[in-house]
């Protein structure tokens, strides 16, 4: 299993056989999309399970003993490939892999796409749910995967240092307010997570990705931190500049956290321009 990309087409799934020893497929659709049709073997795991649930920022990383229960659940073991995918193009699929690396497990693909694309290319859906054999596991949250309010006011001046805030330009803008606070990190870079998604190819990662963020100012040169609202929309964002390579990490409080904190800078476009 370690020889299968870190990006997989639909096509590559369907001729793994999901039985393959050691292969665990984890689809993230609504509860709703799996119970109508879904990859035959694959199990499924409500994206709340992700999150730690507690206000006010309620989509920071779930706990050790949450993670736990989870994986052990899924049967996971260090030799576990895990294949991942959701019905939305990406983001619960992105927030997933960055869970694993988080917990120190890099052993995952992506499908490419996830259920819309494994649609477009004609391929069955199954409503069987499989069985699982549980697993004991002991995860330990890596801190260095796992950014920080205080990370990002270190790194904040630094000429390398970067934020990708994946939110929409509304939101980016000021214009749309989910918090106390509306606007941006100082110097941080729009591009809304769905702007990455080919719409004509089954919400594949649009193969002018890495072009399209050069042009924005996202390369693989810098050190990149990405968020959203709640470490949602910039799971995909994180899955994609894995892709493209880049030194990437996510800032899990994401803007619920950004926006409410008493110490945070906060920047509006005409303070940008100014």
């Amino acid at each position: 299993m370690s020889s299968l990309p870190y990006i997989i087409e639909p096509a590559q799934l369907a001729a793994l056989q999901v039985q393959t020893t050691n292969l665990l497929l984890v689809d993230l659709s609504s509860d709703e999309n799996y119970q109508q049709g879904h990859i035959d073997g694959a199990i499924h795991v409500p994206p709340r399970w992700l999150l730690s649930g507690h206000p006010p920022v309620p989509g920071k990383i779930a706990s050790e003993d949450q993670l736990n229960r989870l994986f052990s659940f899924l049967g996971l073991t260090p030799d576990t490939h895990v294949v991942v995918y959701d019905d939305e193009g990406g983001g619960w699929a992105g927030r997933f892999i960055w869970t694993l690396d988080a917990i120190g497990h890099t052993r995952y693909s992506y499908l490419n796409g996830g259920l819309h694309a494994w649609i477009n290319s004609g391929l069955p859906l199954s409503q069987r749910v499989p069985t699982v054999k549980p697993t004991k596991v002991n995860v330990t949250i890596n801190p260095a995967v796992v950014v920080e309010v205080v990370d990002i006011l270190r790194d904040l001046d630094k000429v390398n240092f970067v934020v990708w805030d994946a939110r929409s330009p509304a939101e980016y803008r000021g214009e749309r307010v989910l918090a106390q606070k509306g606007g941006h990190i100082p110097g941080a870079i729009n591009c809304e997570w769905t702007n990455l998604m080919d719409r004509n190819q089954g919400l594949r990662i649009r193969e002018d990705a890495r072009e399209y963020l050069a042009a924005l100012g996202l390369n693989n040169k810098q050190k990149i931190v990405t968020h959203c609202q709640g470490h949602h929309r910039s799971g995909f964002t994180y899955l994609v500049g894995k892709a493209l390579g880049f030194d990437i990490r996510a800032y899990h409080g994401s803007w619920a956290e950004w926006g409410n904190h008493p110490d945070t800078p906060v920047e509006l476009p005409s303070e940008a321009s100014a």
